[in-house]
């Protein structure tokens, strides 16, 4: 039995409690009622990721941003009818609901089809030299720096498969032997490992090249020198969600100018902001690509995200941000990877 309740939140919620109510049911979505537990709204990790591009805060009314008109069904319609309803539309759930609006119970095509892995390849960036971190990377490549008592690489690949994820190819090229001693074919991890061996640098995205042929499914490419707690499933139905064809994950980075901004007309004098706080989305070093735009990498091309994100935007004008609240740190400094040791022990307990 689903419990509901858990992923209810009141009409004067904010979009932090919706997101506490998210990780706190784990289904993906939250609930909106009145007091009576009249169903009001729902918010998706989606609309809430779409919300922050469009500059909701934390603070904000989660009912900026939630769908007002969810698909419901009689508290009495029946296990077909749901699974009809969530097939037809592409849902994952679906409220049950009595006469009067109020949520009486909750349907799960999980429950009703059987939980399945994602059999979606992760691919793994993990042949880069690590030169920010010498010296102690001279002779370790970064992947396999410890962190919490492990590789990097490994916590990786640990919270994957702790997540549904078996198959994986890492990208490797500086002491490649060093890494592939490690982890093997992954079996020890839970994991299906292959080894994509890139003689000389493509790019951060050429090496997907020589990928073999992948099964018709989005394939989940990350770093493989970043942290981060976040839920790959909610990414990839993100992605499946908006249809994109190339998604990239996005972290808000802020940047205060130190001096007092000047506004001018021509020679006119039109104010003075002191100080003020700048605002971006930049790139975190995680993705999810379709089939589709990896073919479009010629073997051996040189490339890099970036420009393949351009490519993709160009071709079809499906490429997608996903940002992330998450935890996430990129370990390419000293300092970066000070913290993460810092961090470890209360993010991946």
């Amino acid at each position: 039995m689903i419990d509901w309740k858990s992923i209810v939140v009141k009409s004067t919620a904010t979009v932090q409690d919706a997101i506490q109510a998210i990780d706190r049911g784990g289904m993906q979505f939250a609930l909106v009622t009145n007091e009576q537990f009249q169903l009001m709204g729902v918010v998706t990790d989606g609309d809430i990721r779409r919300g922050f591009l469009r500059g909701v805060t934390l603070q904000s009314p989660a009912a900026e941003i939630m769908n007002r008109s969810p698909k419901t069904l009689p508290a009495d319609a029946g296990h077909d009818a749901a699974l009809a309803l969530m097939r037809t539309h592409a849902l994952r759930h679906v409220p049950l609901v009595d006469k009067d609006g109020r949520i009486v119970g909750l349907e799960a095509m999980s429950d009703l089809v059987g939980s399945t892995w994602r059999d979606n390849p992760v691919v793994l960036m993990a042949g880069g030299l690590g030169q920010r971190l010498h010296p102690m990377t001279i002779e370790t490549p970064k992947p396999l720096l410890h962190v919490g008592g492990q590789p990097i690489l490994e916590t990786i690949i640990r919270t994957f498969v702790s997540q549904g994820f078996r198959s994986f190819y890492l990208s490797v090229n500086y002491k490649a032997d060093q890494i592939r001693t490690h982890f093997g074919d992954g079996a020890q991890f839970g994991a299906d490992i292959h080894y994509v061996q890139e003689n000389e640098p493509l790019g951060t995205a050429g090496s997907l090249s020589l990928l073999p042929p992948l099964p018709d499914k989005p394939v989940l490419v990350m770093n493989g020198d970043i942290l981060t707690n976040i839920d790959f499933s909610k990414l990839l139905n993100f992605h499946l969600d908006e249809k994109s064809d190339a998604t990239m994950c996005v972290r808000e980075y802020d940047f205060q100018i130190p001096y007092g901004v000047v506004k001018s007309d021509g020679h006119s004098f039109v104010g003075v902001t002191e100080k003020p706080l700048q605002r971006f989305f930049v790139n975190a070093g995680i993705y999810v690509l379709s089939p589709s735009t990896i073919a479009t990498i010629d073997r051996n091309e040189k490339l890099n995200m970036t420009d393949l994100f351009e490519r993709a935007r160009v071709r079809t004008g499906h490429a997608c941000v996903y940002p992330i609240h998450e935890y996430w740190l990129d370990i390419g400094r000293s300092e970066d990877f000070d913290r993460a040791k810092t961090d470890f022990t209360e993010i991946f307990k």
